[in-house]
């Protein structure tokens, strides 16, 4: 799969200064099946072993469901917010853990167990002599090795105390991780609310945003996955965990009283708006029937399409239907106003 990975989008600088990606419509078909979770982790500690277990417990309901759903093994696995701390409670160093010990084994023995990444959340303590503690979320391997950590840039202030989320520090990068599947990246809760990590993840290319989130917000996430095209997937702890697409909207979700969701989606993708020559989506249904695979959406006026076809990229198939995707008719619209002296952003 990592050859395939290779084959995923990067960013590009549009004339008008907005970052912009190109399609990845001519990659062969990757598909990706993603577990997350919706879990509340308030009130006492049940100590660490008690929670390692618990978790290791979602992770593994995740992987049985992705077997009996579609056949095969989990590819990704994200837990929600601090979901092995629990919250700061105004003493985030004194909740936090390191990863180096019970935390690492755990999850190490299960990404391996279930051949999965897993991004792990916690409160982490980066340094006992320095009193440093960051919100982060931990990215394991399949083979269970570390590679890599995002520490929570936006932590929520607390006018109150005076401080950050019980004294944890803020992280300062919005790392982009090259996994097998495609690029992964990761932001946590109160991120939502501000622009720049979400643009330097698209920036650098992520295709696939994991929020661990105690927030269960839908519109924000939605807004960020159309204005960046990727899809994001919430973990979550109340009322919602839910998968967003390009397109913008919600591709699956759980309310109470599930607590797990998987589903499979697809890296290599067109975004087609309306015209009359696609027909809702049926003129590719009857050209390549059970190969082709997409949503059409006719609030929107447009859909996600992907191919179920090893042999025929997505792209090849909407050339030859003769349909244009979203960003080329944009483009050609574009060049007409310029040339039309119209003037648009």
């Amino acid at each position: 799969m990592s050859s395939l990975a290779a084959l995923g989008r990067t960013a590009v600088l549009a004339a008008d200064g907005e970052a912009r990606t190109k399609t990845t419509s001519d990659s062969p078909p990757r598909k990706v099946i993603v577990g997350t979770a919706m879990q509340a982790f308030w009130g006492k500690h049940p100590g660490i072993g008690n929670r390692l277990d618990q978790l290791a417990g979602l992770v593994d309901q995740m992987a049985t469901q992705a077997k009996t759903k579609y056949g095969r093994g989990l590819d990704l696995a994200v837990l929600p917010e601090t979901a092995i701390t629990g919250e700061a409670e105004g003493d985030a160093l004194g909740r936090s853990v390191p990863f180096d010990g019970p935390v690492q084994e755990v999850f190490s023995r299960k990404a391996r167990e279930h051949g999965c990444y897993i991004v792990v959340p916690t409160y982490l303590l980066d340094s006992k002599e320095k009193k440093l503690c960051s919100n982060a979320a931990i990215l394991v391997g399949r083979k269970g090795e570390w590679v890599g950590t995002y520490r929570k840039v936006h932590l929520v202030v607390s006018f109150e105390r005076g401080n950050m989320e019980g004294g944890a520090t803020a992280g300062q990068a919005f790392p982009v991780f090259d996994c097998d599947f495609g690029k992964l990246g990761i932001q946590i809760c109160y991120d939502v609310e501000f622009d720049g990590g979400w643009a330097e993840l698209a920036r650098r290319g992520a295709e696939l945003i994991a929020w661990p989130t105690q927030s269960p917000q839908t519109s924000q996430p939605a807004f960020r996955a159309k204005q960046h095209r990727c899809y994001i997937v919430s973990s979550t702890w109340r009322h919602n965990a839910s998968i967003f697409e390009p397109t913008g909207k919600i591709a699956a979700q759980i309310k109470p009283p599930q607590g797990i969701l998987v589903h499979e989606l697809d890296l290599s993708y067109a975004i087609l708006p309306w015209s009359s020559k696609l027909r809702n989506g049926e003129a590719l249904r009857k050209a390549y029937g059970d190969r082709v695979g997409f949503h059409y959406y006719e609030d929107e006026d447009r859909g996600i399409f992907w191919s179920k076809d090893p042999k025929v990229t997505i792209g090849e198939m909407v050339r030859a239907a003769g349909l244009l995707e979203l960003d080329e008719e944009m483009a050609r619209v574009r060049e007409f106003y310029r040339k039309a002296g119209v003037r648009s952003r």
